[in-house]
């Protein structure tokens, strides 16, 4: 009945809604008019602002977000989110759909849509109804539900990888096995499943039906591209997680011992769950960001990956580089100084001639990220050569607006007079610049 479809058509477009606020928090989507047509079929166009235009179930949307473009990924998101919502349309109308479709309704949209962005095969296969179940989206329910299980009063961490269908000539995929079993969630009321694999040091393999075939160690199967170089730079934790994605289209979803669930692929993490919430991780872009507005390859790659490390650990710190060092003497205290002139009088002195005159480069990763522990910042010039350490970044007469903490209203201030790379104890790196937050992993 006409009421019905308009009804089911009003749904849909709410669900999109949904799914754009959840990942877009600070998006804004607003509906400009009506479309040619009503489709189950989302259409989207790049304007010269950096802004979208949709079109979705017989309405025009513009989609603003902020100050920033849309990244690749993110255009990659929106297309998936339409596949889901396309297929779940197609399974409530199409004869004969009563056998798939219940599948496509299964878990929460937001995992549906991150799976759909990982493989879309289950989701886009034109006016028909897919062939295929979802194997990464019972990926992330195996994950999710392991979430929710303690062992001897400790998180569970797991870990899988799933075989991709591109070409890999590094790696023998094992023959299904006798008895082998589906990677799915009724597995997890398996006392000993979470007891076989840890998610750093090994994982599970499963193939592309979602047939769990063997136990693997994850730096062994990285070793085929260990002198490989990476898209983005990656936490020591998780190089090796990131190596196993780098060819063959193969996915690693990892369930770490902090509760996060995070996703490789491409030899990079793309998504992330903390907080309650997915994020696009969007590694390699904002390391390109980051690295351009360093200007030193070198430097970028070491502080990035320094912060990466601190932020697995759960350890706050703030690096700043500033672009002169006439800064240096307006943001830092003279006791805070390494300049061996300017620090007499202060008890921190007694111990400067240990970090004086040294460089970012010239510190191994572990010795700068204990250095970054110490309350206080870590300032720099631009070419990484240390200007003070476990410094509290004073205003120099600045008006400094209170922020979500201490660390957060000095990293806003000091990325007035530079570049500003934030690690929040929860987990959350942050880069400033000119007094404006640019990305957050």
């Amino acid at each position: 009945m006409p009421e019905t479809l308009d009804f089911v058509h009003a749904l849909y477009r709410d669900f999109f809604a949904r799914g754009v606020r959840y990942f877009f928090p600070d998006a804004q989507l607003l509906e400009t008019g009506a479309a040619a047509e009503v489709a189950p079929s989302l259409n989207f166009f790049s304007l010269t602002d950096g802004t979208l235009r949709l079109e979705w179930m017989g309405v025009q949307y513009h989609l603003v977000g902020g100050d920033k473009v849309f990244s690749e990924d993110e255009l990659r998101l929106l297309g998936a989110m339409g596949g889901v919502l396309s297929a779940r349309y197609r399974g409530i109308f199409s004869p004969g759909s009563s056998a798939y479709a219940s599948h496509l309704f299964e878990g929460l949209p937001e995992d549906r849509y991150v799976s759909a962005f990982l493989n879309h095969y289950p989701y886009f296969d034109g006016d028909g109804l897919p062939a295929e179940r979802d194997v990464v989206a019972d990926a992330i329910g195996v994950l999710r539900q392991s979430s929710l299980i303690t062992y001897e009063n400790r998180r569970i961490s797991t870990g899988v990888i799933l075989i991709g269908a591109g070409s890999d000539p590094y790696h023998a995929i094992p023959q299904l096995p006798e008895g082998a079993q589906p990677y799915t969630s009724a597995l997890v009321s398996i006392k000993s499943f979470h007891r076989l694999c840890d998610g750093l040091n090994t994982v599970f393999l499963v193939d592309r039906r979602g047939m769990l075939l063997d136990l693997v160690d994850v730096e062994q199967f990285a070793q085929a591209c260990l002198g490989a170089t990476l898209p983005a730079p990656s936490a020591a934790r998780y190089r090796a997680h990131s190596l196993a994605t780098l060819k063959g289209g193969h996915i690693c979803l990892v369930l770490t011992p902090n509760g996060e669930i995070k996703v490789f692929g491409g030899g990079a993490q793309i998504f992330h769950f903390l907080e309650g919430r997915w994020r696009v991780t969007d590694l390699a872009q904002k390391y390109r960001v980051f690295r351009g507005a360093v200007g030193h390859a070198g430097l970028a790659e070491r502080l990035f990956t320094v912060a990466l490390n601190l932020a697995e650990n759960r350890r706050g710190g703030l690096f700043v580089i500033l672009d002169n060092l006439e800064a240096a003497g307006h943001l830092v205290a003279p006791g805070d100084l390494l300049d061996d002139t300017l620090a007499e009088g202060s008890t921190k002195s007694q111990i400067h001639y240990l970090l004086c005159r040294k460089r970012a480069l010239e510190l191994e990763p572990s010795v700068l990220q204990s250095i970054a522990r110490v309350d206080g910042g870590i300032v720099m010039d631009r070419e990484g050569c240390l200007l003070a350490f476990g410094a509290i970044l004073r205003s120099g007469g600045e008006p400094m607006v209170a922020q979500d903490g201490g660390r957060t209203t000095a990293a806003v201030h000091a990325s007035r007079h530079g570049l500003a790379l934030k690690i929040s104890e929860d987990g959350i790196v942050s880069f400033y610049r000119a007094g404006n937050r640019v990305w957050e992993i």
